[in-house]
């Protein structure tokens, strides 16, 4: 059956249409980037992670050197407070005429000037004054947000902090503007609709804005003993004055369009199901694009029976008055962790004579979904198919998912016994009998009760396939690129008894699978770049994402090609530019797979054939970014703040 049939996305595309066909409308006030500068997360509002600058190419890439480092202001703070547990510096960069902003781990706000890093000006909203450290499983902040008003010299720099505020500062002085919220501050805790746990909710992702809209998701914790969480709503903000205009319900209340996906009114207190990556916008159309997480809890959802509607979607809201025009459910009613950690790419393309302005939208899953993004329609036929159904009591469970007929999955879906290692008749037998431990299936397939059968191992388990560093296109030639791991998760659930109402849960998390000697257990690559043509729907090509393993003693004498893989949670931030693809990390010939990881690596866009790696001072963190500056192509990205790393930012350019 075609997904198209089922009723839940026939009535929202439906709607769509008639909604698009209305609200088309010329461009708002915002001023759009010129060519040359960085004014977004993803480089502009359709999250293309593209630049037209072409004087970095195959032949001078391995020339660059590092023309600037800036250490993060947060040490100063990390010196003081060593109570603070800090990660890595993820953040990505801004870059607008002449000024470089980025967000610290800290929630800090910082410019720099472009051609020498030197600090410009700086604002600490010290949210780490008002949260305990306990409440925290680790600092992080991945960038700020930029705004221009195309009828005065008002240009903004927004930051959502941990501490649930929206801030805006002025971006040449770094000043609050007393007009906005309070004395340049809106309280993110108290419109909701319903009293939160401050604890379980923060803020780590940029904020969209679009035209002249400041667009705000939020991160939920994981964890949780209680079927209760904050919701994750997603709320519009006005750019001058930081008054709300609008709310989407992520959960849908009452007799909103789908409420009654959540049966026996759990609307009424289940939470998550937020937007905790970034989000891609249509200035043009004037709509944003919410990729939305897993409802509480990730991997058991009797509380919460029925299709849970707006889950795991794909949710395109018009900026202007909040209201859905279009939606996509990826996951019906989720046990599987498989959140959108990451923003759509917007592009235009081809396919068979049709010109269509679409949206691809990669998943943990491995799936990328392709639509028309002005109406929902899938660009290819995207089929509603059976899946396994378990037996943990209470649990309830949807009978089919939605498959994409096009393009092909990018990472491992499944796994079978066809898929474990085979380097040698020995490390074969080894894997083997590891996988006996657990139980081995389809995409989809449900976790079991622990007693009640086999641990499941995932794949692709949570953080495997694509995760927050998300794809880049080349939006001249119509192609995907995505940076993606095999992630084998091995999970199985056990009862949380009262005064916990959260039903079941893993405990503990989901635990990684390792293979024989210390060795993956499936077959390579395990980390990888897919380039995709969205005109065809194909892979144009796939090319393992540094050596991994292949100098492990049981494997160094085999003389093998790269097997893809590094230190590192995710898959690798990319970057494509007029002439290359660049993503963290991947670096080949390195004895240590650990050191591997501690590069900014090139490929060919059109083979994938790789070009080379650049050294860094520590493991990058955040996505790579570029700009020009008097005349220079220069490329930044943030590094280091793990363990006794020093957090920096790093700017290479040609001698």
């Amino acid at each position: 059956m075609l997904v198209g049939q089922r009723t839940w996305w026939l009535r929202g595309w439906l709607g769509g249409l008639f909604l698009t066909v209305c609200a088309l409308r010329p461009v708002g006030a915002q001023v759009l980037a010129p060519a040359g500068e960085w004014w977004a997360y993803g480089a502009d509002a359709a999250n293309t992670k593209y630049s037209p600058l072409d004087q970095i190419t195959p032949t001078n890439f391995g020339d660059l050197e590092i023309a600037w480092r800036w250490t993060s202001i947060s040490t100063e703070v990390t010196r003081r407070r060593p109570d603070l547990r800090v990660n890595q510096l993820r953040a990505t960069p801004l870059m607008v005429d002449g000024l470089v902003f980025v967000s610290t781990a800290l929630g800090q706000v910082a410019a720099l000037g472009a051609g020498t890093g030197e600090l410009v000006w700086s604002y600490d909203p010290r949210s780490y004054e008002r949260i305990d450290p306990s409440e925290t499983v680790g600092w992080q902040h991945r960038g700020v947000s930029y705004w221009k008003d195309a009828d005065s010299d008002d240009a903004r720099v927004f930051i959502a902090t941990r501490d649930l505020r929206l801030v805006a500062l002025n971006a040449r002085t770094g000043a609050l503007y007393p007009s906005f919220g309070d004395t340049g501050v809106v309280d993110l805790s108290t419109t909701l609709g319903r009293p939160i746990d401050r604890s379980r909710i923060r803020h780590s992702s940029p904020v969209a804005v679009v035209r002249d809209t400041v667009v705000v998701g939020s991160s939920v914790t994981d964890r949780t003993r209680t079927r209760e969480a904050p919701p994750g709503h997603v709320r519009g903000y006005d750019a001058r004055t930081g008054a709300m205009k609008w709310i989407f319900h992520t959960i849908p209340q009452g007799d909103e369009y789908g409420a009654d996906s959540w049966q026996n009114e759990s609307w009424r207190f289940s939470g998550h199901t937020n937007v905790w990556g970034n989000m891609a916008a249509d200035e043009e159309l004037g709509y944003v694009y919410l990729p939305i997480s897993t409802p509480t809890n990730d991997w058991y959802g009797g509380m919460r029976p029925g299709d849970n509607l707006f889950a795991e979607s794909i949710v395109c809201v018009d900026v202007e008055t909040g209201q859905r025009v279009w939606h996509f459910q990826a996951v019906h009613h989720g046990l599987w962790d498989y959140d959108f950690p990451t923003a759509g790419n917007l592009l235009d393309i081809t396919v068979d004579g049709r010109e269509i302005r679409a949206i691809a939208q990669t998943s943990k899953q491995a799936f990328t979904y392709v639509f028309d993004r002005a109406t929902g329609e899938p660009v290819w036929p995207i089929e509603e198919r059976p899946v396994p159904a378990g037996d943990v009591p209470g649990e309830w469970y949807a009978p089919t998912q939605p498959f994409p007929t096009k393009p092909p999955p990018f990472d491992l879906q499944g796994i079978t016994i066809d898929d474990l290692i085979d380097f040698t008749p020995e490390l074969r037998e080894e894997a083997v009998r590891i996988a006996a431990r657990g139980q081995l299936g389809p995409i989809f397939t449900p976790p079991p009760m622990r007693g009640a059968g086999r641990p499941i191992i995932q794949s692709p388990g949570p953080g495997g396939g694509v995760n927050w560093p998300g794809a880049a296109v080349d939006p001249e030639i119509g192609r995907l690129f995505v940076p993606s791991q095999t992630r084998l998760r091995a999970i199985e659930l056990v009862e949380y008894p009262p005064p916990a109402t959260v039903g079941y849960f893993t405990d503990p998390w989901a635990v990684p699978v390792p293979g024989p000697r210390g060795l993956p257990l499936v077959k390579p690559p395990y980390k990888r770049v897919t380039a995709i043509d969205l005109n065809t729907g194909d892979h144009a090509w796939m090319t393992p994402h540094g050596d991994g393993p292949r100098n492990h003693p049981a494997l160094r004498e085999l003389d093998l090609p790269a097997l893809g893989g590094h230190a590192g949670v995710h898959g690798g931030g990319p970057l494509v530019t007029k002439t290359l693809l660049i993503v963290n990390s991947g670096g080949r010939d390195v004895a240590d797979e650990a050191e591997a990881a501690q590069f900014l690596t090139a490929y060919h866009k059109d083979t994938g054939q790789y070009l080379g790696s650049v050294r860094l001072p520590a493991v990058p963190g955040g996505n790579p970014m570029t700009y020009l500056h008097e005349g220079r192509q220069y490329i930044v990205v943030a590094v280091g703040g793990a363990s006794a790393a020093t957090p920096e930012l790093v700017a290479l350019t040609l001698p």
